[in-house]
This record gives C-alpha cells, sequence and structure tokens, in this order.
C-alpha cells in the first residue's frame, strides 16, 4: 500500500517527532538535577539517521542558548559537532556555519574541538557496511564525486573560525600534526590531507613554513624506507613478468576497459612518495605563477620557507632520493633562484662554524645540482668552479703552511674532501658544454683551475673520493690532458688495506670504497608522474664512447683488454676494490643500473 508514493509497509517511518522538551527547557532541568532530557538530546543529535530539519531546527535552538552552554555541556557541545553536516543540503552547511560562528566567539573554550572536527574531514570517509553482524569497510580508494564540494565545505568553516578567532593558527598546527594519516594509510587518503594542509596555506599565509616542513617530513620518512635499489628491483622485476605485447590476445577484450596503469609504481611506498611529490609540486607551481604568467614575489616568499624546510630537514638527511627535487624544480623558475641555491650552499660548505657532516652534504648538493640542472648555463657553472677552487687551493696553502705533517685524514678535513668530489663530479658532466664554445678557451680555463695540483697536493683527494668519481674524473682529463691521475690512482689501490669481517655466513674480505659516506642528491629521479616534470630540467648521464675518451694527440698503450667497457680501457684494475654506488656504502651488492654516476673499474658492463 502506498501513501503519498511511499510504500507505508515495507519502509522505516520518517523521523520527524522529537522527544523531550527544547534545548533552554533541557538545560534548565539540567541545572534543577533533572539529567533525563539532556541524555535524551544527546542521544537525538547522535542518530545516525538524522534528517536534514531536525539538524537544522537542533542548530538554531542551540544557537539561540549559546550563552549557557559552557564547559559544563562539552558533552552535548561534541556530540553536535559530530552531526553529519558536510555533503547535507546547503540549507543544513548554513546553519552549521553560523552555529560554528556563534561558538566560538561565544565559548573559545570548543575552539579546538571546533578545529579537529574540521579538520577530520580532511580525508575519505571509510562507508562501513554490516553484513552477519560483521562490520566490513570499504575501500578508501573509491572515487567520491562528492569530495570537491565537501571539501570546499571544510575550508569555508576555517576560514569562518579564522574571522571569528584571529589567533586560530596558533591553535591549528598541533592538530594538524596529530591528525596527519599514518604513512602507511592508502595513496588517497595521503593524497586528500596534503592537498587540504596546502589549500590551507592559501589563506593562512602565517603557517606555511610549518606546513611545509610537517608535509616535508612525512615524505622524508616515505622517501628513506624505499631505497633506490630497492624501487629498482622492483619494477625491473614486474618488467621481466610482463608477457610480450600480443601474446595472451584472448584477454585484449578484458583489459580494455581497465584503466591504464604505466604510470604506477610497483613499490607501495614509492606509489604513496610518487602521489604526495605530484601534488607538492602541482602546488608550488601554482604559487609561483599567476595565470599562466611567473610572479616573481610570491615565488620568492615560497623560495624563503622551502629553503628554511631544506635546512632543517633534507639537508641533515642522508639518502634521500626524491624529496630534495621540490627545490630543484622551485629552481628551475628562475636562475636567480638557482644562484641563489648555490650561494645557500656555498656559505654552508666555506663555513667553518658549520657541523662537519653539515658542510659535506651541502658539497655534494652543490656538485650534483651544478652537474643535474640543465637551467643552469655555463657561466654559472664556471662561477662555481672558480669559487670551489679558490677555496681548495687556499686550504692546501694553509695545510702547506701550517708546519705541521700533513696526512689523509677524513675526520680532519671531510670538507675539503668533500669539495674537490663536487668538482670533480661537476666536470665529469660539464666538461663538454665548457669546451663546446670553444676548445682553446675552454682547454685555456680547464688549465687555469690548477687541478694538478690539487690531485698531487699531499691530502691526495684521490684516494678518499669515491672510485667511480676519479676513475671518470682521470679519464676525462686525461683525453684533454690536463691533469693525469693514473700514477696516483695506482699508488693509492696499492696503499688500500683490505678489512676482514666475519659473519654467520664465512669471513669476507671488503674494502670501503666511500669513506666519506656521500651521495649525490639529483641522481635519477625515479618516480614515474612526479617525475614528468623533472625530466625536462634533467641533465640524464651522457655515456661517454670510446672514442670520446682517447687522448686527443696519442692513446695510452698496453692497458688491460678486459678493462672496464664504459671507461674504454682507460682506468687502472684495482684489485679486490668493490662496485659502489654513491649511495650503497656499507654494502657489497651494487645495482647495475643505479644512479647514473660514474660507474667504478670493478663492473664489467654498466647501464644509465
Amino acid at each position: 500500500m502506498e501513501v503519498g508514493g511511499r510504500d507505508f509497509l515495507n519502509t522505516p517511518p520518517m523521523k520527524t517527532v522529537r522527544f523531550g522538551g527544547s534545548v533552554a527547557e533541557t538545560l534548565d532541568k539540567l541545572r534543577q538535577g533533572d539529567g533525563s532530557d539532556y541524555e535524551l538530546l544527546k542521544h537525538q543529535l547522535a542518530d545516525p539517521d538524522i534528517k536534514d530539519a531536525q539538524i537544522i531546527s537542533w542548530l538554531q535552538e542551540l544557537r539561540s542558548c549559546m550563552t549557557q552552554l559552557t564547559k559544563d555541556h562539552e558533552q552535548l557541545i561534541y556530540t553536535a559537532l559530530r552531526l553529519p553536516w558536510v555533503g547535507r543540503s546547503q540549507d543544513v552547511v548554513e546553519e552549521f556555519m553560523a552555529f560554528l560562528g556563534n561558538l566560538v566567539s561565544a565559548q573559545t573554550v570548543y575552539l579546538c574541538a571546533c578545529l579537529k572536527m574540521v579538520v577530520s574531514h580532511f580525508t575519505p570517509k571509510r562507508v562501513t557496511i554490516c553484513e552477519g553482524g560483521v562490520d566490513i569497510s570499504d575501500s578508501e580508494d573509491e572515487e567520491d564525486t562528492d569530495l570537491p564540494r565537501n571539501f570546499d565545505q571544510c575550508h569555508q568553516a576555517l576560514q569562518l573560525i579564522i574571522r571569528y578567532v584571529p589567533s586560530t593558527s596558533r591553535f591549528l598546527m598541533p592538530i594538524l600534526q596529530d591528525s596527519f594519516p599514518f604513512v602507511q594509510k592508502s595513496s588517497r587518503t595521503l593524497e586528500c590531507y596534503v592537498h587540504n594542509l596546502l589549500r590551507l596555506t592559501v589563506y593562512t599565509p602565517s603557517i606555511r613554513r610549518d606546513v611545509l616542513e610537517l608535509i616535508v617530513g612525512k615524505l622524508l620518512r616515505l622517501d628513506v624506507s624505499a631505497s633506490r635499489a630497492d624501487i629498482e628491483e622492483a619494477e625491473d622485476t614486474v618488467a621481466q613478468n610482463r608477457p610480450e605485447e600480443g601474446l595472451f590476445d584472448m584477454d585484449e577484450d578484458m583489459s580494455a576497459d581497465q584503466p591504464p596503469r604505466t604510470n604506477m609504481m610497483v613499490h607501495p611506498v614509492a606509489e604513496r612518495l610518487d602521489t604526495l611529490m605530484a601534488v607538492l609540486m602541482a602546488y608550488i607551481r601554482d604559487v609561483c605563477h599567476v595565470d599562466g604568467s611567473f610572479h616573481a614575489e610570491r615565488t620568492k616568499e615560497l623560495y624563503k620557507d622551502l629553503l628554511s624546510v631544506f635546512d632543517k630537514l633534507i639537508l641533515p638527511t642522508h639518502a634521500s632520493c626524491h624529496v630534495q627535487y621540490t627545490l630543484f624544480y622551485l629552481c628551475s623558475f628562475k636562475l636567480a633562484l638557482a644562484e641563489a641555491f648555490l650561494d645557500h650552499l656555498w656559505k654552508i660548505l666555506q663555513n667553518p662554524a658549520q657541523p662537519a657532516v653539515l658542510r659535506q652534504a651541502a658539497a655534494g648538493y652543490l656538485g650534483s645540482f651544478l652537474a643535474r640542472a640543465k637551467f643552469i648555463p655555463v657561466l654559472t657553472v664556471r662561477a662555481c668552479l672558480d669559487l670551489l677552487l679558490t677555496w681548495i687551493h687556499g686550504y692546501i696553502d694553509n695545510q702547506d703552511n701550517s708546519g705541521r705533517q700533513v696526512c689523509c685524514d677524513i675526520s680532519l678535513h671531510g670538507p675539503f674532501y668533500a669539495a674537490c668530489q663536487a668538482v670533480f663530479y661537476t666536470l665529469i658532466f660539464k666538461h663538454r658544454a665548457i669546451l663546446e664554445a670553444s676548445m682553446k678557451k675552454g682547454l685555456e680555463y680547464l688549465q687555469s683551475l690548477n687541478l694538478e695540483r690539487l690531485v698531487m697536493c699531499q691530502l691526495n683527494p684521490l684516494k678518499v673520493c669515491l672510485p667511480s668519481v676519479t676513475s671518470m674524473f682521470a679519464a676525462v682529463t686525461r683525453k684533454y690532458q690536463v691533469v693525469f691521475c693514473y700514477t696516483i690512482i695506482e699508488r693509492n689501490n696499492r696503499q688500500v688495506l683490505p678489512v676482514v669481517r666475519s659473519s654467520a655466513g664465512g669471513d669476507g674480505v671488503t674494502t670501503n670504497t666511500n669513506p666519506l659516506d656521500s651521495f649525490f642528491p639529483f641522481d635519477p629521479y625515479l618516480l614515474k608522474r612526479s617525475g614528468q616534470l623533472i625530466e625536462p630540467l634533467y641533465q640524464v648521464w651522457d655515456e661517454l664512447s670510446e672514442t670520446d675518451l682517447l687522448p686527443l694527440k696519442t692513446a695510452q698503450q698496453g692497458l688491460k683488454e678486459d678493462e672496464d667497457d664504459f671507461l674504454s680501457g682507460e682506468t687502472p684494475h684495482a684489485e679486490g676494490m668493490l662496485g659502489m654506488t654513491p649511495s650503497s656504502y656499507g654494502s657489497n651488492i651494487c645495482s647495475p643500473s643505479s644512479v647514473g654516476s660514474p660507474p667504478t673499474a670493478h663492473h664489467r658492463t654498466v647501464n644509465f
């Protein structure tokens, strides 16, 4: 039987009935010691099937009694704040906004509770279905077309609260930190939360630096927990197991309906990191550009905030692979930004008041940035090399004039060796660009750097720097007859003492080929979606051919035929020397495709 177009017998009654008196009457009874209606009121507000008309009615009554709703009635207020207002009708949303405004202005004791409630809506909600007495939660990744509208309503609520309570930002950051989803949550959940945090900074710029610090800290946790080797191994395994095109065509119709997943990362942590890096880079792009045009002032302010986060979190973090590319991407917008970043790194490197570990890290960033950033012109590269070499030669002068015995001691001279490695690494990547315009002037410039004094000094940087770097540097400088390093490299190799390590698997003889514990921060970017923004800005390693490494006039004779193909037989072979990539310190295993840095002489074949 249908009544008013509704199946009366088979549908539950519409809940329009209220129990108990009005809110004002209920509060009067409570003051007199009768709490029955008060409990009934809370129960009705907590009804999951509450209707829009009921929500509006209750909120209007609560607003009329706002001055009475003191700290003693916090349970009632907390229940009201849990009302399902997000995504409801516009009338409900507007009434709830009015309730929030009245609450935070009349009873500021509830400010934090209101902020927590709004921030709790920054992530998609799980829908719980009860089957056979068991709660089953659906996926957090289900597409919700209402999410943009829901998030708009949340930010409208926050802006309203900030308008009524200007000091809101002081209380907001701890709530944002505590509400950040666990990093093992789904990519969709993390993406929504980070998106809303960044959106919050648009109308609350005073907390932007703190918000960026919070986000970058979480990204670094993901970054260091997914090593470069692990990501590459996961991608290679899937690539090897993927059937060739044309096979199993019988499944073609079934797979046609599936969305392409070529941009998905196989490694689950890398997938989350890729999603969040894409969100952060999109934010950087949007802040720095207004209607497609570069906005200098806004970019300058964002650069200051990101640089502060870099100094506090990124620079001290060893072996992060991707998060530092946020500054790489930002610096690509304007040469002045890149030069300011290089100047900042240089000041850290040459400042003796800074901890040695940070000075060494700054040198690694300096060399890697110069080598890998396509947007840095040769003039800037030469200016940085001049600065580095002037400082290095001054350091050598001080050691020579000290009257003390100079020895190869990393604990004493770590920043010096890191600066030398930055010079070697930059020249490996940029020597062609330096020589491109004019071979004669380029060679004169390289000779003016006095690299021979650097490699021949008693501090012996070729002994400390990564073998992969020294080998390639030796090959390049020999080709142009700038400096000859092989005699020193051979002598150093004869002096290297192996270290015997005992383990459950037996004794092993190893050699520490990375005593500086160095890495190159801007080695190849592995994340697929966010990497599309980095790719056009990035200088890939251009493998040198055999003829590229031959000397200009004569070829070196008598080298073994089985030397490293990459170095075309130019590098003396070091017996017992392990092939170590810059980020594989402490490991005896080197992924053949890792990092794109110049390979060690130990490997027969290296892919880049």
